[in-house]
């Protein structure tokens, strides 16, 4: 080869390694651009877990699975009754979301990640009611409705737990209250629709505070404890007929104009209604705070180490943290950012919870057997 090939052979090898360095270099600084603020383009890992259906919404909301892909992660979810998860092969998942303490401290047995289970947002129980509904208890001493300054009409109150409980232990019908008359909607027993409390974590809470009350302020810590309220548990839940195992449904109905028109639900749920409706499809809702009542803390268990950067990041992450107040729900630690969040909204949530007793909860091993008792 003489020396003006070899030259060209030369010039087009340097060309190419110089090519090379420059694309690695462009590639390294792209990824380096992307970890300065933390982000990236498209999602690494896809953590794959089980959820409580109210949280769904929250999870599909777009603005979520983007934040979620800032951060390197892509979630598939599937959803289940909170109290039903324990019975689901957990082969090939990274996390299970039920919506409390309970039902997470049994499927914390079957982890082996150190450093969960995650709090990071919880709930309270309410009732949705219509305003008819609500009027009515309210002039038989049920309910106590908050004055509504900006409406003629209430549009929150506080539901009188010990006089409920007192009516449905008496089987107490619309027909019997005063001011029902006429009203074909109210007719038949007085009750609250509520999940099934054997698979959901709404219908079980539901009887921790009912049965906290009917007891005279004691929790349920054995059988002798769940036989004394066994008879009314039984009455809240029987009344019924057949229960959903998620409250998301009868939510839908109740919003729908169908259904009881007194429902349990979660005050997340009603939060995040709020936000994203505009007023005139609100309706006439009605929400009651029960004057004891429970908070359901939305508990992450980890079972892989991407099912725990799942839950540090909903706990800390400024805004996961601020998606999961967009959707109703009570960040931990935070009261101010729920507060201001609501801040238009505070004619039918109570941000401070005035009022309200937290009643304990029993063990996961009580409330099962309550819960079985009760749907008989």
């Amino acid at each position: 080869m003489d020396f003006r090939a070899h030259s060209a052979y030369v010039r087009r090898i340097v060309g190419i390694v110089l090519a090379v360095l420059l694309i690695g270099g462009v590639a390294a600084a792209v990824v380096a651009g992307r970890d300065s603020d933390g982000s990236s383009g498209t999602a690494a890992t896809t953590v794959r877990g089980v959820i409580g259906s109210e949280k769904a919404e929250f999870f599909a909301d777009p603005e979520t699975v983007k934040a979620l892909a800032a951060r390197g992660l892509t979630v598939r979810a599937e959803t289940s009754g909170s109290w039903a998860m324990d019975q689901l092969s957990l082969e090939g998942q990274d996390f299970t979301f039920p919506g409390s303490k309970g039902p997470a401290d049994e499927l914390r047995r079957r982890s082996a990640v150190e450093g969960g289970p995650l709090r990071p947002f919880y709930s309270p129980l309410v009732v949705v009611a219509h305003r008819n509904a609500a009027e009515v208890l309210a002039a038989n001493g049920l309910v106590r409705l908050t004055a509504n300054g900006a409406s003629k009409f209430a549009t929150r109150g506080t539901l009188l737990m010990g006089p409920y409980l007192k009516a449905a232990e008496a089987d107490r019908t619309w027909q019997q209250l005063e001011g029902a008359y006429g009203q074909a909607e109210l007719s038949g027993t007085v009750f609250i629709t509520s999940t099934d409390p054997v698979s959901s974590n709404s219908g079980a809470l539901y009887l921790a505070a009912a049965s906290y009350v009917a007891d005279g302020g004691r929790v349920a810590t054995d059988t002798a404890a769940v036989d004394r309220t066994a008879g009314l548990m039984r009455k809240l839940v029987q009344v019924q007929g057949a229960q959903q195992t998620s409250s998301d449904a009868p939510f839908r109905d109740f919003i729908s104009g169908v259904g009881n028109p007194l429902v349990l639900v979660y005050e997340s749920q009603v939060a995040s209604l709020l936000t994203h409706s505009r007023r005139q499809e609100i309706g006439d809702l009605v929400v009651l705070y029960p004057d004891t009542t429970v908070s359901s803390d939305h508990t992450l268990v980890p079972l892989t180490a991407a099912g725990q950067r799942l839950g540090e990041l909903l706990s800390t992450d400024p805004r996961l943290r601020e998606l999961a107040v967009r959707h109703g729900f009570r960040p931990q630690g935070a009261p101010a950012e729920f507060t201001a969040a609501t801040a238009d909204h505070t004619d039918y949530i109570d941000q401070g919870l005035t009022g309200v007793r937290q009643a304990p909860v029993p063990t996961a091993e009580v409330l099962r057997t309550m819960a079985r008792r009760a749907r008989g």
